[in-house]
């Protein structure tokens, strides 16, 4: 679609503003924008006559109850996500592959990206990491690997990726939807158009029943991905062995290798976990849907690095270890950074911007390993109440809010570890509240831990 001509209005001047803004002086449309922060053409959409623009490209901060989209609804205009305006100013036509979930999303696509790399693509990874998606689809390559929030298939309609994979849907973004069924059913439009294959994890019914109730592209198949032996159109694992039984010429009697469960080893210390495992199965499912080659999957998983934030081990002192997941920005993320930790052994720095959530089942999952909490965030009333209700006998510690709050966690923390014990940063939480982003919470838990003496 040419948008030459169109007057857009942009809510946000953040990364997916300034790349649409860009996008519209080189394709001839004019672009004005809408941002609080004082860097946009006005503060609020109420100084302008939303009468004279003929479409909306509006960012993830800007929620379906918020002032500005209500405001452009009611004046009947289209109102597209970042995706939506990346998908319509497409320049190339090369296929697309999308990547959402509650957790495992940057992970997973970053795995696609090496994957495709390992195969001889030329793979643009995309989202919320790397390159802005409204710019990488603008340009030449082979792949597009985009990291997909449900945030930003709210109003996203017409994209059509080559396949898509939805991880898990667990509670998050309740805040900004208004409810866990609105959360989940924008995670389902995922797979919404999808021309090859929807990759789905065969044990999650919920996500199952996603892919069942698709509008999906004649031709188009349902791709399993399962930690046990797969069966028809699924990979699997055998004996430590990943196979594909899905693109294969007879998936009756045929079956490939695509690496092993120890190409992963490198990743963690210990065990590979399972998630870790599903997260690769997917990413191979997405390249193989693209055509990637079968011997591909194992190079591109052994060169395969995990994204910094994501259970980062930071260092050791006096027989403990600090570990950074500050990549957990919800409930079901600091579940998995718990995974292998020995009873009563973690102090967990945990907080921050609630997102609604409800952190009962959080606490009641991990409550036998913990040793002590250390509370950080404007708001640490959820996560206190969900410790005094499930983990009562499990010494807590409140770190007021200020500019020094991660330095005063860290020290709080140490006092609480001894030796054979792990200082764990894993907020549930996002990070907004005291921090620019998860990145530079992570960074302060780093640096905090890093001056230990």
């Amino acid at each position: 679609m040419s948008i030459a001509g169109l007057r857009v209005l942009i809510l946000g001047v953040g990364v997916a503003g300034t790349s649409a803004r860009l996008a519209c002086e080189q394709e001839g449309a004019q672009a004005v924008t809408v941002d609080a922060n004082g860097r946009a053409d006005h503060l609020d959409v109420s100084e302008l006559d939303l009468t004279t623009f003929d479409v909306v490209m509006a960012s993830a901060a800007f929620a379906p109850h918020s002032d500005a989209i209500r405001a452009c609804a009611a004046a009947g205009l289209p109102i597209w996500s970042e995706m939506e305006f990346a998908w319509r100013v497409r320049r190339h036509g090369v296929p697309w592959v999308l990547v959402t979930g509650t957790n495992g999303k940057t992970t997973t696509t970053q795995m696609v990206g090496a994957i495709a790399e390992a195969g001889g693509l030329d793979v643009a990874v995309c989202g919320n990491m790397g390159i802005p998606v409204i710019t990488a689809g603008r340009e030449q390559h082979d792949l597009v690997a985009v990291e997909i929030a449900s945030l930003q298939l709210h109003f996203t309609e017409t994209l059509s990726p080559h396949a898509a994979v939805c991880l898990n849907a667990d509670d998050d973004h309740t805040d900004w939807h208004g409810s866990l069924e609105a959360y989940r059913a924008a995670k389902a439009r995922v797979y919404r158009h999808v021309q090859v294959a929807c990759v789905y994890p065969a044990a999650d019914p919920l996500v199952e029943s996603m892919v069942d109730e698709a509008d999906v592209v004649e031709g188009c198949r349902a791709i399993g991905v399962t930690l046990g032996a797969p069966g028809l159109s699924q990979l699997g694992v055998v004996e430590g062995i990943l196979v594909d039984r899905a693109f294969v010429d007879d998936r009756r009697r045929e079956a490939v290798e695509l690496g092993h469960v120890s190409d992963l080893a490198h990743l963690v210390a210990g065990t590979v976990p399972p998630y870790l495992v599903t997260n690769a199965l997917a990413a191979a499912a997405l390249a193989r849907a693209v055509g990637v080659d079968a011997a591909a999957v194992a190079a591109g998983l052994r060169g395969f690095s995990l994204d910094k934030h994501r259970t980062a081990f930071v260092r050791e002192l006096d027989g403990v270890s600090y570990v950074d997941d500050s990549k957990a920005t919800n409930a079901h993320a600091a579940i998995a950074a718990f995974g292998g930790m020995p009873a009563s052994s973690v102090v967990w720095i945990a907080g921050g911007l609630p997102k609604g959530q409800e952190f009962s089942p959080l606490v009641e999952a991990v409550r036998d390993r913990l040793k002590a909490v250390v509370l950080i965030g404007d708001d640490p009333a959820p996560l206190a109440s969900a410790l005094e209700g499930h983990a009562p006998d499990i010494p807590v510690v409140r770190i007021e809010p200020g500019d020094t709050v991660m330095a005063r966690a860290v020290d709080s923390a140490r006092s609480l570890a001894s030796h054979g014990d792990t200082v764990l940063l894993s907020p549930a939480c996002a990070s907004f509240d005291q921090f620019t982003s998860y990145a530079d919470r992570g960074e302060a838990f780093a640096q905090a831990a890093q001056a230990l003496e």
